[in-house]
This record gives structure tokens, C-alpha cells and sequence, in this order.
């Protein structure tokens, strides 16, 4: 990890039902080599908030802006924007309206939303939220691996429920420009070969990949949830891609 003053800051966004504080591990690591990482509660993952529940996916895109906005006012450099899983929706509505903003983008076993597409389609439009669901269900969903006893207790016990609207808004995307942003997938629970494979046919969850300009892959195998499971490595993959180096 470099230590050097002008590498990039780092904004990073969390998935569905968690906040900042599922990035410390990495979020610690890299502050400890030298690099400015600001994680993200995003809009309706804040358990006090009175008015959780209602928050949309403008929202969050409006405080990942503002978080960038701050970061890159401070260095003066375009951040490096790391988004985990379901963060997709937000974040590639930023990309949309203020790729400038973005030196490079990470997706985390996770991709760009293609537009139109809404991060639970089959989800009544009336849903209030969605709680984190039971182990047993969610491993279905997601991979597990890698997470021991302590990771999934507090996954259980800080997981807040994911606001209904956030879940049911459509991502409405406008500008060619987002293919342009720099872009590493960091590849988890399903390789880089795979992933690759599904975009060149056209799978909904990475159709917009194969629209990007600039693509990167870096294998990561672990589960759905990285930033527990490999911390070091992450943060490794994470600072590389921030300092003035990184292709």
C-alpha cells in the first residue's frame, strides 16, 4: 500500500441492510497506510432515523454526490468509488449524473444496474421495507463463505431493514458518459471468467458491462461479503486501485 499524499480518496458505499461500519476492518486498513477512505451509512440505513423507511434511491445517490464532492474538494482528485452489492443502484446513478466525480469505480461482487431496472423488481410497489432475511434463506441468496460464528452475529444483530422505496424506484440512466468512468470488478462469489461470460450474453445483472470503456477484473474468491471474510486482501485491492499508479 502506498503512503504517498496524492493517491485518491476513497468513498465506500455498503450494501443492502448494512452502514459504514461493515467497511471498518478495510475501511482501518487502509487508513493505517496512508489513504483518506470515508465509508457510507446511506440514506435509510440509519437505524434513528425517523424517516427511514421513506428514503429512496435519489437519496442515497444525493449523499454518495456529497460524500465524493467532499473528498475530491479536499485532494483536489477524483475519488475512487467502492461499491459492495445491492450499492449498485445508487452509485450507478451517480455515475450517470456526475461521472466526473470518479476517477474509478469498484464494484465489489456486484456491477453496474442496467436502466430501467429496479434492485427488487418483484417487490409490491406498497413494500415498506425489508428486513435482513433469516441465515438459512439468505445463504441462498448470497454466499456465506468465509463469514465465522462473530461476523454473522453482528451481520443478525446491526443489519437494519432495507427501505421499501429503495428497493421498488427504477434506475433511470441518461448519459454514455458513465461507461467511461474507469472500472474494476472485483470478483467474489462468482469468478471473473464467469462473470465476463454472462456479460457477453446479455444476462440483466451484467448487461451494462460489456457497454464499459475501461475494464478491469481481479479474482477474489471468498463469499458474498468480503470485506469480513478478506479484509487484508481487499483493502490491498482497494489501495492499489487509489494510488497514482494503478492503471
Amino acid at each position: 500500500m502506498s503512503t504517498r499524499e496524492n493517491v485518491a480518496p476513497v468513498v465506500l458505499v455498503p450494501g443492502h441492510w448494512l452502514g459504514a461500519w461493515a467497511w471498518e476492518g478495510v475501511v482501518d486498513r487502509l487508513r493505517r497506510a496512508g489513504h483518506r477512505a470515508t465509508p457510507l451509512t446511506l440514506p435509510g440505513l440509519d437505524p434513528l432515523d425517523p424517516r427511514r423507511t421513506e428514503r429512496t434511491l435519489d437519496d442515497q445517490a444525493a449523499a454518495v454526490e456529497e460524500a465524493l464532492r467532499q473528498a475530491v474538494d479536499v485532494g483536489g482528485t477524483p475519488a475512487v468509488l467502492v461499491a459492495h452489492s445491492g450499492a449498485n443502484a445508487p452509485v450507478s446513478l451517480v455515475l450517470d449524473r456526475h461521472p466526473e466525480l470518479v476517477g474509478r469505480v469498484l464494484w465489489v461482487d456486484s456491477g453496474p444496474a442496467a436502466p430501467g431496472t429496479a434492485p427488487a423488481p418483484d417487490a409490491p410497489s406498497d413494500l415498506v421495507e425489508l428486513p435482513l432475511p433469516d441465515l438459512e434463506v439468505l445463504a441462498q441468496q448470497a454466499s456465506l463463505d468465509g463469514l465465522d460464528a462473530d461476523d454473522l452475529a453482528r451481520f443478525t444483530e446491526r443489519a437494519v431493514p432495507e427501505p421499501g422505496p429503495v428497493l421498488t424506484q427504477p434506475v433511470v440512466l441518461s448519459r454514455r458518459e458513465r461507461h467511461a468512468v474507469p472500472t474494476l470488478l472485483v470478483c467474489c462469489s462468482m469468478s471473473s471468467a464467469q462473470v465476463l461470460e454472462l456479460a457477453r450474453g446479455g444476462h440483466p445483472m451484467f448487461a451494462e458491462v460489456a457497454a464499459l470503456e475501461h475494464v478491469d477484473v481481479v479474482d477474489l474468491p471468498t463469499g458474498h461479503w468480503p470485506m469480513w471474510s478478506e479484509p487484508d486482501r481487499l483493502a490491498e485491492i482497494i489501495a492499489a486501485a487509489a494510488t497514482p499508479t494503478a492503471a
